[in-house]
């Protein structure tokens, strides 16, 4: 049976690099060079998750507990899969079934983890800001699994890792993000990485589900990093031709209630991904999915499920890049 030492995963010269900083909060302060490092730390770890042992000591005698207000499955499991096949002892904690039932804080409960020897806290809130004002109040890691509208920056880099892995490169990429745009936190993050990384990136999506475009850096109340640029387009139609990339986002159904859009027959109409539309891109062009997906709504179950479809692969680097962060702010490459 084989193993890994820890020199082995640390083969790369970016690997044996010190890593910047204690937590994963947004993308929007990574630099080129940071997101590089996860990329190739993570080669390693996937490396390490194709062996039959599939176990690294580097965390062990380390505490990692993940707190989750909102409900969670690929981002929940494969972070306590990446801890534990690092080493670490894993905690989970749903605040369902915690003291926060019992009016407890958001800072109290955070103490309290740290009290009983949390080494890294992994959070999910529906509040943006919770993991910054955690992060406040712990000398923890604190890795930010989802905020509220705000960010979801280790899904942004799996996604990342995917498109790397795939078309050899992100640097020149086009990337089409399709759906609602307003409510994602996926889209901010992914919108931050790939504009570092050198994608353009196309947003397009219902007029009431769409960021406004960044403003002019001429402008005197433009605000300094407000927004990586990108462009908008209304019409699917003309946001695929060239596109490399065609990462569709799920239709938050809850906001068809708030009067958002007309109906559900309106959104498929106009903008659900089926593979007529997707001949419009790029030939081979990938098909992303943050998950979970509403098929038959934005995306039609044979485009999901098809050639093109990156979904499940999205899903199994997830592993091997959450390994790669918990390994670089939990002191592996220090």
């Amino acid at each position: 049976m084989s193993t890994v030492s820890r020199q082995e995963v640390l083969a790369t010269p970016r690997a044996r690099s010190p890593w910047r900083g204690r937590h994963i909060l947004d993308l929007d302060d990574f630099t080129r060079a940071d997101i590089v490092q996860v990329m190739e730390t993570a080669d390693a770890m996937k490396e390490v998750l194709g062996r039959e042992i599939r176990r690294l000591p580097t965390l062990r005698g380390k505490t990692v507990i993940t707190l989750f207000y909102e409900a969670s499955t690929r981002t929940r499991i494969s972070f306590e899969l990446a801890a534990k096949n690092l080493g670490a002892d894993v905690c989970s904690l749903a605040a369902q079934t915690s003291s926060v039932t019992k009016g407890e804080s958001l800072a109290d409960t955070a103490r309290t983890l740290q009290a009983m020897g949390a080494d890294a806290i992994i959070m999910r809130h529906p509040q943006s800001g919770a993991p910054y004002l955690v992060a406040q109040q712990v000398d923890a890691c604190v890795i930010n699994a989802g905020d509220g509208w705000h960010a979801h920056p280790t899904q942004a880099l799996l996604d990342l890792y995917t498109i790397r892995e795939r078309l050899g490169g992100i640097d020149g990429r086009k990337v089409t993000i399709i759906g609602d745009i307003l409510h994602s936190r996926v889209a901010r993050s992914d919108l931050w990485g790939l504009t570092t990384m050198g994608a353009k990136v196309t947003l397009c999506g219902p007029p009431t589900l769409r960021l406004a475009a960044p403003r002019s850096p001429f402008s005197p109340d433009f605000e300094e990093r407000y927004l990586p640029v990108f462009t908008e387009e209304g019409n699917l139609d003309r946001a695929l031709p060239g596109a490399d990339v065609v990462m569709v986002l799920r239709l938050q159904l809850e906001r068809q209630k708030s009067g958002l859009f007309p109906s559900i027959r309106e959104y498929v109409k106009y903008y659900q991904l089926d593979a007529e539309r997707l001949r419009k891109a790029r030939p081979n062009a990938l098909v992303m999915h943050p998950g979970p997906m509403n098929e038959g709504i934005e995306i039609a179950p044979d485009v999901a499920h098809g050639s093109q479809s990156v979904v499940e692969e999205q899903v199994t680097n997830g592993v091997a890049v959450r390994m790669a962060l918990l390994y670089l702010v939990m002191g592996g490459a220090r």
